[in-house]
């Protein structure tokens, strides 16, 4: 985050409250973190929601850190957060809610009767749509060897164009390099913000179950300058700018894909990292057997950025082993 000029604003209001879901089998209250920023001058709305997978834990972090420092540079509108969304599945470090084996970023906009994933997201969404919002951040995190990246939803998802305009062009001022999604997920939270006419972003924040703390410092970079953009901040003396990309690539809009697969069973070699540039065709992992011999060279499908490394180094035919944030003008890759 740059540096930031002071000068004397109105008090910011910041508060700290729960939000029942669940009661327990013992009687005790589940309740979902929630935190709000308030500034005396009107302006827009945003939301941040981190960890409605339980195992990716490091967007709960960056939340803290904005609401750590947020009071001194809000100068207008308000910021509020469900940094918490999935606490069962935090708790046993499981991506689902492990009491009903549910995804929660597939149960949105949810049902106020339904099942409790639905129950959940039903509460999130509704809380959120009351608000107004003039934006919504989500926070992931992908595989453990991956690079932090602003994600958009599909483009065939049948969605207002209005809304997705002005997400994409949030994704462009995040400084992070923009990957369109290849898949139309219909019941994640962003898919039904953007149904309803609300640009909702999602930010891929790097690996999940740990803390890292340099991925932290690059989602507080994305999310100050979307704020900035707004103009609800101090102005930044200079803009975050993801540093381990060529800076071009920050400009364009890449289309995500985890091709090729596999085609064959064995032990994993990486021939390239994630932020490298590739090539068509250019080997990038090598498939070996138990006795090292190899069994499959891997090939590059389009010139593209390596985004991240599958979490197993074993790999069987049809699975995924990296993925990729395809350049403009590369045609989509079938399955």
């Amino acid at each position: 985050m740059g540096e930031r000029k002071s000068s004397a604003l109105p008090r910011t209001k910041i508060r700290y409250s729960l939000m029942r879901i669940l009661t327990g089998s013992d009687l005790s209250h589940r309740r979902l973190p929630l935190m709000s920023a308030v500034s005396p001058e009107p302006g827009p709305t945003v939301w941040l929601t981190a960890c409605s997978h339980g195992d990716e834990i490091g967007g709960i972090v960056v939340i803290q850190e904005i609401f750590r420092v947020i009071r001194r540079w809000l100068r207008r509108g308000s910021v509020h957060a469900f940094p918490l969304m999935n606490p069962i599945g935090f708790e046993t470090a499981t991506r689902h809610i492990p009491v009903s084996s549910e995804d929660l970023n597939r149960s949105f906009p949810g049902e106020p009767t339904g099942t409790l994933g639905k129950r959940i997201a039903h509460r999130i969404f509704e809380t959120i749509m009351d608000s107004g919002p003039a934006l919504v951040l989500d926070l992931h995190h992908d595989w453990i060897k991956s690079i932090p990246y602003a994600l958009i939803d599909s483009d065939e998802g049948a969605l207002p164009q209005g809304a997705r305009d002005r997400t994409r062009e949030f994704a462009q001022q995040t400084g992070l390099p923009v990957v369109m999604d290849s898949d139309v997920i219909p019941s994640s939270l962003s898919h039904n913000l953007l149904r309803r006419e609300v640009p909702a972003l999602t930010l891929e924040l790097g690996e999940s179950y740990i803390v890292n703390e340099r991925n932290v410092e690059f989602g507080l970079g994305a999310i100050w300058n979307l704020l900035d953009r707004l103009e609800m901040t101090e102005p930044q003396a200079e803009r975050f700018q993801y540093p381990l990309v060529k800076p071009s690539l920050l400009e364009e809009t890449l289309r995500y894909s985890d091709r090729p697969f596999s085609s064959r069973t064995g032990i994993v070699r990486f021939m390239t990292k994630p932020g490298d540039m590739v090539r068509e065709g250019q080997p990038i992992a090598r498939v070996v057997n138990a006795f090292g011999k190899l069994m499959e060279t891997v090939r590059a499908v389009g010139d593209a950025i390596v985004l991240g490394h599958t979490d197993s180094g074993v790999v069987f035919p049809g699975m995924p082993i990296m993925a990729f944030g395809l350049e403009p003008g590369e045609k989509k890759i079938s399955p």
